[in-house]
């Protein structure tokens, strides 16, 4: 095998993250949605500084597939979603995806801006609300297509936090609930988030 390239057999995965959800919980996600064995490898703050050089642009997460890194978190959940098939069945729907993937991005920058203005539960969550369920009532089950997506799993991760601080952030939002609900009762999903220890991010 030539160097640099990976194996087209079963490969090997090791995320590597803190101990927090943050910026790994998407990958997290798609390997147990997928039902995928992974090394969930988490360091303590203090090990950062001696692996920092050895990362590809010195930050985390990363994800070594055969000994082979990739870094940035929406790189790494799209290379995820295409190789588990929850990348969307045809390019218009990968689109799609990629889609809400930068609109979740979005989310993430008006939510900074907001903090230091503080207005996030006043303006940003609302709009964002509002927003993921008009595209549940477009489309139905899914945010993409007729099944799970890289899309889904991402809007799941996205509220995480917010909802861990406001846990009836979505009642007046019953489809964008009812779709939490469903990823959520996904087996490995539900395992996982029943053991997770508590974080703040």
């Amino acid at each position: 095998m030539a160097e640099g390239s990976i194996s087209t057999t079963m490969p090997s995965y090791k995320l590597t993250y803190f101990n927090v959800r943050g910026r790994a919980e998407l990958a997290r996600y798609l390997f147990l949605a997928a039902g995928r064995d992974f090394e969930d490898y988490r360091i303590q703050r203090e090990d950062w500084p001696e692996l920092k050089p050895k990362t590809t642009f010195g930050q985390l997460p990363i994800l070594e597939v055969d000994g082979e890194q990739l870094a940035q978190s929406n790189a790494i959940a799209r290379y995820l979603a295409r190789e588990f098939d929850m990348a969307g069945e045809n390019s218009w729907e990968q689109a799609l995806c990629d889609q809400t993937l930068e609109l979740i991005n979005d989310l993430i920058k008006e939510l900074v801006a907001a903090e230091l203005q503080k207005n996030a539960g006043e303006v940003v969550f609302p709009k964002f609300l509002g927003i993921f369920e008009s595209m549940l009532a477009k489309n139905g089950k899914y945010l993409v297509g007729s099944g799970l997506t890289v899309a889904d799993l991402a809007l799941y991760a996205v509220f995480d936090t917010p909802l861990q601080n406001v846990p009836n952030m979505m009642d007046k939002t019953p489809k964008l609930k009812a779709h939490r609900a469903m990823i959520e009762a996904i087996p490995k999903i539900n395992e996982y988030i029943s053991k997770r220890e508590k974080t703040d991010i």
